[in-house]
This record gives C-alpha cells, structure tokens and sequence, in this order.
C-alpha cells in the first residue's frame, strides 16, 4: 500500500511520487524493491516481515543510494527480517548505514538480529525519537547515551541476550532526560526462576529511585518481571503525578490499591476486566502477554449474561494477530464461547458474529487435531446456514479421522445439535460418511451392554434422529448402512425412556417415506414396538413415537404384506391407547412441518391413524409458544378438541 501524489509533466506524462510506502509481509524481491521504491522521496516505508530474500543491508543500501530519500525519511521499520549487516558497504568499500539516513526519526528493528555495533550506527542518528529493539540479540544499552537527548520512546521488550548489571541499566536509563515512554516488559513465558534476575533488580531500582530518573516519563511498561512488589510500584505511581500508563501484567502487583486512586492512568493487568482489556489492546502482537490476558478474561466471562461486542472483538484481534498459536487459539475458543452462549449472540451485531464464525472455521482447519468443544457449540449460536454447514463438514472430516473415545462423544454430541440446522445444504456424500461413522458407536452388537452407559451412543441416535427428519435420501442412506438392523437390536435391550424415544423417533422419520415403509415390515419389530404402545407403565412419550411408527403403517393397507390379524390389532390398540394418553408437559418433539400428518387425517383412515395425528398436531401447538396463540382461535382449538 503507497500514498503520494501524482503528478503530470508536459507531453502528458504520468509521474507518482511517492510519499509513504506499506509492503508489510509481501514477498518482494531485490530488484523489485530497488526499482519500485528507492527512486521515491519517502518519507516512511514499513518493510516488516517481508519475504522473497530482501535484507535488512539491501534496504539501507537502497534507501541510501537516492541522496533525497536520504534527507526525507522519517519512519522506518523492518521488523522480524535479518538485517545482514556485513554485507552493508557502498561503493568504493564506504560503509553505508542507519546513519547514512539522517532524517530518521522512528526506527523499529523488533525481531531482528540487532548487535551492539549495529545499535551504535542506530544511535548516531541525529533525530532519533523512537526506537523499537524488542526481542534482538543486543547485549548492552550504552548506546542509547548517544541518543539521550533526542530519544523520547524505547521499547526493549524481551532482549534475550541482555548482559549489564542493574547498576548500569538504571545509569543508562538514568541519562534518558527526554524519554516519556518506556517499555522494558520482558516475556515471562520463556523464564525459569533463575533467569533474568538483572532486570528484575533494575526494575526494582527504578520504580524505588528518586523521580529525579527518567523526569519526564509519563509511560511505564514492566510487565513479565516477576520480582517486583507492590511496594515499589506504590513508591513509583504515588511519585508520578503525570503518569498515563503502566504495564504490570504478569508481575502479580497489578491489584495494588494505590492503582484505584489514579483517575487518569490505565494500567495493563490481570486485577479487573479494564485491566485485563487494556492488556489486549496494548499487547496484540505479543503471543505471551495476549495468552495471559485471555487467561483472564476467559474467568472473568464465564457465566457472562450481558452482550460484551468489545470484548469479542479483543479476542478476534488476539487470534488474527497469532493465526498460528495453538496456546492463543485455545484460550481464545473458550473465552468466544463464553461471550456467545445462550441468547448473548442474539444481541451481538451480524457482522461481529460473521467475522467470529469465520475465525473459528480458520482456527478448525489450522489445528485440526486439537478442536475444542466450544469451537463446535458457537457455531450453533449463530444464525448464518452457510457457516453452520462449514462447521458441519468440518466436523465431518474430524469425526472420520479421529478414534479417541472421549473426543468422539464430543463431537458426536456436536453433531446432533448441527444437523438440525444444516441438513438440508448436505450433499448424499456426506450424508452417507456422517451417517457411517454416527451408526459405528452402535455396533458391533457385542459393545451394547458397553452402550448402555456410554453417553456417545446418546448423542449418535439424537444426531441420527435430527439427520432423517423429512430426509428420505438420509433414511435411505440409514437403512443400507444396515442401521435399521441395529436398531432393532438396541431397541429389545435399551431400558432408557429416552434412547426409547429417539430409536422411535428415527423409525418414525423412516416410516413417514412411502417407498421405504416395506423395510419396517417385520413381524418381531412391529410386535415389540405394539407391546411399548399398550405397555401403561411406559413413558406417554415413548408410546407417542410407538404410536407414529404403527399409524403410518397402518394408513396404507395397500401396501400392507404381513398377517390382517395383526392390522387390525394395531389399529384397535392405537385407538384405545391414545384415549389414556396424558398431558406431556415437556417439548418433546418438533416438525418443520405438519406435512407428515395430512395423510393420516382422511376421512378413509381408520379412527386410531386418524387420532394419532390429531393428538401430535395437539401437541406441536401446545407446546411451540408461536403455534399456542392459534389456539385462542375457535376453527383451530374446536377443531383439535372435537377430535376427542
């Protein structure tokens, strides 16, 4: 990205000069730089991270061999790119410099591998005000003496390589008369308790030491260091009348009292939500300050019952800043769940949800071996299909490749709340894998008595339940996948009320599709299923499901090939059963549609087929609260009480 101006000479020529130039992580080759870029008067260029072999030297040697970019640049940064400094020399064996561009005034070199010499070069610089050096491999501060009358900003967050004793890192900073920000944070991530101990002394120094040090800093970052106290940091805040800024995260002194009483200085910590959200800000780009921040914030949301859109919007700024920290992701995924359970992300904007699930699809497909079930469950609490069909491939995929028992009963459950949503957008193939890896947690046979306490096949027959509802290619798909067979055996061995209704359920879905109802036509399955319809110590909701399979099957006796005895006993018992059916209080079920019905309510169908309909229709209405209104209405609610 360039901004300039343009400009038009005479015979109509185009001519852009450029001012400031962005090529931040592109991949950008020698020549292209030299020949795009170096014939322009710049002013700042940021060249971070670039890739395709360009060199900190080939930059410097670039930008210093135009005499007027010379005089104009001002910002500078090239972080996170070796800097080659030995092959930095001019023609005629001059060496060429930072000092060679006199007009800098920013410099950021993070990431780099910065040497003492190199730091000296940087120091002569004339105007020098900023100067990043964060995470290089410089060894000693005393160049900054060079600087200390011009250089109001350092940052040296994390010098790895940092060797001088507390008494010369506080003399050093000591001479910094114009510095108003400081941020000497280290990464407490990577220390032992044995490391480090220098800077943690002279820390400890200048927060004890006279304001006499450092008179006109207004800004103070020390987080990492794990040595200072509260003490120190009271002596120092009650000290700064003018201070705006402290960094205390990680240091374990951020809920000193003294924090409280100042009104106009903010302050990066774990103590209290503003702390914890000020750190986010602050460190971005900072994998292990962004990780302990979310650890925090990730307690402090749990149980949330207030929309936080600003918030969520840290935590994705936290994970696109890290796209490749499995640490950053995993926190991030909690706290995201936390802020977007239950009806907070009915209140959150569509477009911050948008950029959420879009994140989490990113994060599912860079980690694929380490999904958590709060990625899975925030998809569910949004509203875009699309999404939620990537989602469900994704877990799909996951599912096929994954053996681990536990991680499949989490995504098993996953999936039984996801193909609710997005069936209807799955393709036969993917209907036919889920639907084979959702059935293998139900055989072989030998696992059942296993089964009967094993959560996954819970989820499994709710999924499955979900998966064929008005579906005939899924319950076609489920009967040569030989699940119906399995069903049948589960159902004469499960004691559970509730696997009862969801096996129910699902050969209610089967038995509601014409061409496959010959399938069900199995004299011990249907026997088995009457006994659950007659039985009164049975759930009424286990004989609903009961009820829906014979009802079906009854309402075509054209195609019925098994024994008219038993036709005529399943339609006696479905009239007679229904009528001491009580009340179920609980939503139980719910239909897209009242498609399924309309067959069973002609006139030609037997009372029983015809009161099963009209009982389920009774009971959508009464318990969907947007269909119960209708019943306020004399044609509706007559209607569904004559039935009785």
């Amino acid at each position: 990205m360039a901004w300039g101006e343009i400009l038009e000479h005479e015979g109509g020529q185009i001519k852009l000069r450029l001012r400031r130039a962005t090529i931040r992580c592109c991949p950008v080759s020698l020549k292209a730089f030299l020949l795009a870029l170096c014939p322009h008067r710049l002013q700042e260029l940021d060249a971070s991270w670039v890739s395709g072999g360009l060199t900190g030297a080939n930059i410097i040697s670039g930008l210093a061999s135009n005499p007027e970019c010379r005089s104009s640049l001002q910002r500078l940064s090239l972080d996170g790119l070796n800097l080659a400094w030995e092959s930095l020399w001019g023609d005629g064996g001059t060496h060429v410099g930072f000092s060679s561009l006199q007009a800098l005034r920013k410099l950021s070199l993070a990431n780099t591998d910065l040497t003492d010499n190199v730091l000296e070069d940087v120091c002569s610089l004339p105007q020098l005000e900023s100067l990043d050096i964060s995470c290089s491999a410089v060894s000693k501060l005393t160049p900054l003496l060079d600087c200390k009358n011009t250089l109001r900003s350092l940052i040296a967050h994390h010098l790895r390589q940092l060797d001088m004793p507390p008494a010369g890192l506080l003399f050093v900073f000591s001479q910094l008369h114009a510095l108003r920000h400081l941020d000497f944070s280290d990464d407490h991530l990577t220390l032992d308790d044995s490391d480090g101990s220098g800077g943690d002394e002279a820390t400890r120094q200048l927060l004890e030491g006279s304001p006499d040090v450092l008179p006109s800093l207004v800004s103070l970052d020390i987080s990492g260091w794990k040595r200072i106290t509260e003490a120190a940091v009271r002596a120092f805040v009650e000290s700064r009348s003018g201070l705006v800024f402290l960094g205390l995260l990680a240091t374990g002194t951020s809920s000193c009292d003294v924090l409280c009483t100042q009104k106009n200085l903010k302050v990066a910590g774990e103590a209290n939500e503003d702390q914890v959200c000020e750190a986010l800000r602050r460190y971005r780009g900072r994998e292990c300050f962004t990780r302990e921040a979310l650890v925090h914030l990730n307690n402090l949301v749990s149980g949330i019952d207030k929309p936080r859109p600003d918030m969520l919007k840290l935590v994705l700024s936290g994970m696109q800043s890290h796209p490749n920290s499995l640490h950053v992701h995993l926190v991030a995924t909690a706290c995201v769940f936390n802020l977007t359970t239950q009806d907070l992300a009915q209140a959150l904007p569509v477009g911050l949800l948008s950029s959420t699930v879009t994140q989490l699809l990113y994060t599912m497909k860079t980690f694929p071996g380490h999904q958590q079930v709060s990625i899975f469950v925030t998809m569910c609490s949004t509203l875009c299909s699309w999404f939620r069909y990537l989602a469900a491939r994704l877990v799909i995929n996951w599912l096929s490749s994954h053996e681990d028992p536990t991680l499949q009963r989490m995504t098993v459950a996953v999936i039984s709340l996801l193909v609710a949503k997005v069936k209807t957008l799955l393709t036969c193939s993917a209907f036919s894998v889920l639907q084979d890896r959702l059935i293998e947690p139900i055989n072989p046979l030998c696992r059942l008595l296993y089964l009967l306490l094993d959560s996954t096949l819970k989820f499994a027959l709710s999924a499955l339940w979900n998966l064929t509802d008005e579906m005939p290619t899924a319950a076609r798909n489920f009967i040569e996948c030989q699940g119906l067979e399995l069903y049948e055996e589960v159902l004469e061995v499960q004691k559970h009320s509730s696997r009862h209704q969801k096996l129910l359920g699902l050969m209610n879905n089967i038995a509601e599709v014409e061409e496959l109802q010959p399938d069900l036509l199995d004299e011990d399955l249907l026997e088995h299923i009457l006994r659950l319809l007659q039985d009164s110590q049975v759930e009424v909701g286990v004989r609903y499901f009961a009820g829906g399979v014979l009802a079906q099957l009854a309402s075509r006796p054209e195609a019925w090939t098994l024994s008219d005895e038993l036709l005529g006993t399943i339609r006696k018992q479905l009239h007679a059963s229904i009528l001491t059916w009580t009340q179920i209080e609980r939503e139980m079920v719910s239909y897209r549609s009242f498609h399924p019905f309309c067959p069973l309510l002609q006139t030609c169908q037997p009372s029983g087929v015809q009161l099963w309909a009209v009982w389920a229709i009774h009971l959508v209405c009464s318990q969907n609260s947007k269909i119960k209104s209708l019943l306020c209405f004399p044609h509706v609610g007559g209607f569904i009480r004559s039935a009785y």
